[in-house]
């Protein structure tokens, strides 16, 4: 894809050389690693560049910074750099090289699957021996795994909640490109809501062995590691990386952009707004070691 040619077709002044290629749109520190188009809106984010970034949307103040800095990198001029990196995306709904190929839905052996389940007819893929209750919709860009349960009421791959300002008059929620891979033996309680991913490159992904309670939300791009168990009534935020047995307790409720380590245990009611060390219990609002929330309670009482 050229740069040039797409802003033109948008008609977004920009200022960068002819004939600027790229292949996938990404963020800083969150892409696929193959000739990246990212946006760089702030100098907080100059030190997070990889090698994987060819193009930059950046603004003049940045600018000099970059070019300082990454003598190699390609930079793309416009006023706002971050809505112009999702008008992008938006542009490419439909787009074949942006895309994700289209094929039939598959399904496995021994499944059962309620009649009143909604399954997309393409760009799903179900292992053998799944389960899926009555009033679940799987939508494209879906993967479960063998032996997996979907409780009634679940939708997998919904559209996420991204939103951006166009001006004061309008506001448009990001196309989610992505999808989701659900892994083996992984069980979802009833009425979940599990978001796909923006990117077309990405999926929100729930590791073999995870098991999940009922009323539990998961943004874009989550990703789950084996064994951990998420209960009731608890939300994760988009981009947030979870570990291997990891116990996210009732009604707990995790920012966006997070990192919880293995085996960490976040109690009933926290509310994680930093990363989470591997082995660490925490609780609270705002969560920190358990032991620490233990020893301010007595002084406050």
């Amino acid at each position: 894809m050229i740069i040039n040619e797409l802003l033109k077709e948008m008609s977004i002044e920009f200022d960068c050389p002819e004939n600027i290629e790229f292949d996938s749109l990404g963020l800083v520190s969150y892409n696929n690693g193959d000739r990246v188009c990212t946006f760089v809106d702030n100098d907080k984010f100059l030190d997070n560049l990889s090698s994987c970034i060819v193009l930059v949307l950046t603004n003049k103040e940045v600018a000099p910074l970059l070019r300082e800095k990454y003598p190699n990198i390609d930079l793309c001029i416009v006023e706002n750099p971050r809505l112009t990196y999702f008008l992008i995306h938006q542009h490419l709904v439909g787009n074949k090289e942006y895309e994700r190929k289209t094929f039939n839905t598959i399904i496995g052996k021994n499944c059962n699957i309620s009649k009143m389940a909604c399954i997309a007819e393409e760009n799903v893929i179900i292992g053998d021996n799944v389960t899926i209750e009555e009033f679940c919709t799987i939508k494209p860009n879906t993967v479960i795994g063998n032996n997996s349960v979907i409780r009634s009421g679940n939708v997998i791959g919904a559209e996420g909640f991204e939103i951006k300002t166009m001006n004061e008059d309008y506001l448009f929620v990001v196309k989610h490109l992505g999808g989701v891979i659900i892994g083996e033996n992984v069980e979802i309680q009833h009425n979940c809501c599990i978001n796909k991913a923006i990117y077309p490159w990405d999926n929100t992904i729930l590791g073999d062995n995870v098991k999940v309670d009922d009323l539990v939300h998961m943004g874009h791009g989550v990703k789950i590691d084996k064994r951990t168990k998420v209960v009731t009534h608890t939300v994760v935020g988009g981009r947030t990386k979870v570990g291997k047995d990891v116990w996210l307790g009732i009604g707990c409720l995790i920012r966006n952009g997070m990192v919880i380590g293995d085996n960490a245990r976040v109690n009933m009611g926290a509310v994680v707004t930093r990363n989470v060390e591997a082995g660490a219990s925490v609780t609270g609002n705002f969560a920190v070691d358990h032991r620490k929330f233990l020893e301010n309670l007595k002084k406050i009482r």
